[in-house]
């Protein structure tokens, strides 16, 4: 009896291999170095996608199974990347800043091309005008958009509307968070010019009622607010500090004027609070950068803090932020880790950033393209490089949404006669 049971298992697994291995593919990625980091994987590999899912991760997939090939030999496949820190509530409505006005930008048309294929907008919207936003852009976008929502319930409308403390309101907040918790991964506090921390603690509160991060955009006051107090004391572990190598007037920086680390700002990162880049059009220094990368101070999340005032300027999209670490000496995969897998952790969607079996098939294919490149920062400050990345195919749940030399397509001349 147990040799014909062992029989019978063995029969029925190897049915299954055979299944597996049978299985008909959308798309197989073929030859391509696959960075992977929540799955510790760099290796060249093939990636076989079907019905919007990553089936297979193998060195060798048949071409025959699949319906498409893209041959990515020389190229850095990675999971789809996610910029934490976008502004994307774009709409019609005169000085409105980045709710519902010009100097956000619809996504679809500044992502894939990138190889971005989830952006969270960071505050646009706030509780009042959350359902518009929804409604107005993440519905119609093909872009995965996540939210945090302004702990201002009229959102990011910039001048006194961001200064109302009146409109902050930490129960409707976390209410609206809660209604749309697939959507809504984090509260945001934001150019606040006060004297004290009562935005803060309020976004805090409502994070603590939604269970989700806050992110910090750090105001600007005379005498400067402590930042030692704002990383130690006000904020949770898990909480996110964005525009991490900015100096302005009025925000005490994390480099001092000698080049210096301060101290507190690793014991910061020692009880969980996560440092994000937000390059921005003002909030990137490669004097702040610079030196603290040199004393062991990379950046937990790279993001870009897109809008129409950052994406012509030094910050010019998620590659070209990616490209400036990697210039200053960060690997590839530390790059594509920050890019990737953490901030999937830090607004806790660990079903996003990865390529693991039966994820969705949201995939980067990259090139790293050899020269001689300038990188600029807020400043005018130039940092010449030598490498860069350049998106060449990117795959959103399976289909493929940007195509740069046509790695996807049939030679013109060998298709058939329509």
């Amino acid at each position: 009896m147990l040799i014909r049971r062992a029989v019978f298992t063995w029969v029925f697994f190897s049915v299954a291999v055979g299944v597996l291995q049978a299985q008909s593919l959308d798309l197989l990625i073929r030859g391509g170095r696959v960075i992977d980091p929540r799955n510790e994987i760099n290796a060249v590999l093939d990636v076989g996608i079907a019905d919007g899912k990553v089936v297979e991760v193998a060195e060798q997939i048949q071409e025959s199974r699949a319906k498409t090939v893209v041959d990515a030999s020389g190229l850095i496949v990675t999971p789809g990347l996610i910029d934490l820190h976008a502004h994307v509530f774009f709409g019609t409505e005169p000085n409105a800043y980045l709710s519902n006005s010009f100097t956000a930008v619809p996504p679809d048309g500044f992502t894939f091309r990138v190889g971005v294929t989830t952006v969270v907008d960071t505050g646009g919207a706030g509780w009042r005008n959350f359902i518009q936003f929804k409604e107005q852009v993440i519905d119609r976008s093909q872009t995965r958009v996540l939210a945090m929502l302004n702990i201002v319930g009229s959102g990011m409308k910039g001048g006194p509307v961001e200064q109302n403390v009146a409109d902050m309101d930490p129960e409707l907040t976390a209410q609206r968070a809660l209604e749309f918790s697939d959507i809504v991964v984090g509260i945001k506090v934001a150019h606040y010019r006060g004297e004290d921390f009562g935005p803060v603690d309020h976004a805090v509160t409502a994070g603590g009622l939604a269970n989700i991060p806050v992110m910090v955009d750090f105001g600007t006051h005379e005498p400067e607010l402590s930042l030692e107090a704002l990383l130690l004391t006000h904020l949770r572990p898990g909480d996110i500090y964005t525009h991490t190598y900015m100096n302005v007037n009025g925000r005490l920086p994390i480099v001092d004027s000698d080049g210096m680390l301060k101290p507190f700002v690793s014991n910061a990162r020692a009880r969980g609070i996560v440092f994000d880049v937000g390059h921005g059009g003002g909030s990137f220094l490669f004097s702040q950068a610079i030196p603290a990368m040199s004393q062991g101070f990379p950046p937990d999340t790279i993001s870009t803090d897109l809008h129409t005032g950052s994406m012509n300027g030094g910050m010019k999209d998620m590659l070209n932020v990616m490209s400036k670490f990697l210039n200053m000496g960060m690997s590839i995969q530390d790059v594509v880790e920050r890019s990737t897998w953490n901030p999937a952790q830090t607004i806790n969607r660990d079903d996003l950033g990865h390529l693991s079996i039966g994820a969705v098939a949201d995939v980067a294919v990259l090139r790293e393209r050899d020269g001689e490149f300038g990188f600029v920062d807020v400043a005018g400050g130039k940092l010449i490089g030598d490498r860069k990345f350049e998106a060449e195919l990117t795959v959103r749940a399976g289909q493929i949404v940007w195509d740069l030399n046509g790695l996807s397509r049939v030679q013109w001349d060998m298709m058939s006669p329509r």
